[in-house]
């Protein structure tokens, strides 16, 4: 984004109050302007990005990536992010826009480059690139993967137009409690914390399926919840040197309780509990609790775009 001669607009948004004190959205915006590698994730849109012709010239593609970052950390609809770029004078700037001089883009422009994202499947591209701009920066995919995978609750009425659920979805169990929705599968780095790989998938799909596709191969020690116990075989089909960390079931037949095993598990837990950590951002800081779209794919850009940014 080129530097552009101060409007009045621009000028006003920039307060002189001596008691002024920068907002946590504030500090937050820029640290992201710092850390994100902007022009290395705007390569990977590009090609697909429309060209300038004889219709109206498209809206810069890095203005609408720093929108569409924005609409996933503040968990934005279309219409809400438009709304909120009015609103507010950080979030302008972050984005480069200056209302004495252009309008912010409206919903529909939002949505268009969505979709864009969809149709060309750069949300998992995205998530890619931001992995390798990683591994340039020094940060290494160790040998120790956790497996883990969590639902992602979508509307179980049929009181809507089309008189039915969202037929990519499906149900399961848990406990005593049934979902609806999608699983969200990933493999996150047992030092660092990274997420490394990432599966969506119906919630009926059990956890197993899914497993070799968060293996990388070179792995040393598998760690996942019960719901990884006894696969041995899917994971040495994979990860044929890995060892199998996985919680194991600690309840024996008559219902005595293996308390050598139920100590294990407590131990592997505490290295298992940073899967949580990737959940718990993307899903309670960043509100990706619920879908917000009808689909799998769609689903699956949002949710591989906001594991590149909870890596970043």
């Amino acid at each position: 984004m080129s530097m552009k001669q101060q409007t009045l607009a621009m000028a006003a948004d920039q307060t002189f109050e001596n008691h002024r004190k920068p907002t946590r959205r504030e500090e937050f915006l820029k640290t992201m302007e710092a850390i994100v590698p902007w022009s290395a994730l705007c390569e990977v849109i590009e090609p697909h990005y429309p060209k300038v012709g004889n219709g109206r010239p498209p809206i810069g593609l890095e203005r609408m990536l720093r929108i569409h970052f924005i609409q996933h950390w503040f968990n934005l609809a279309d219409l809400s992010c438009e709304e909120a770029l009015y609103d507010s004078a950080s979030l302008r700037r972050f984005v480069g826009i200056d209302l004495g001089r252009e309008p912010v883009p409206d919903a529909t422009t939002m949505l268009e480059f969505r979709k864009l994202l969809n149709e060309n499947k750069l949300g998992e591209a995205l998530f890619a690139k931001v992995g390798r701009e990683l591994q340039a920066r020094g940060f290494k995919v160790n040998t120790g993967p956790i497996v883990d995978a969590t639902i992602i609750g979508a509307p179980s009425s049929t009181k809507n137009a089309d008189k039915a659920r969202d037929p990519e979805m499906h149900q399961t169990r848990k406990g005593q409690q049934w979902y609806f929705g999608i699983n969200l599968h990933i493999g996150v780095d047992s030092r660092s914390g990274l997420a490394h790989s990432a599966v969506v998938r119906a919630a009926n799909v059990h956890d197993k399926h899914p497993l070799p596709d968060l293996l990388h191969g070179n792995e040393q020690r598998v760690y996942g919840d019960s719901a990884y116990a006894s696969q041995k075989s899917l994971i040495a089909g994979k990860a044929p040197n890995a060892k199998d960390f996985t919680n194991q079931r600690t309840r024996r037949a008559g219902g005595i309780v293996d308390d050598v095993a139920r100590g294990k598990n407590r131990n592997k837990s505490k290295i298992r509990a940073r899967v949580e950590h990737v959940f718990g951002v993307v899903k309670r800081l960043w509100g990706f609790g619920k879908v917000r779209y009808r689909g799998l794919q769609k689903n699956a850009t949002r949710a591989f775009t906001a594991l590149a940014l909870a890596n970043i």
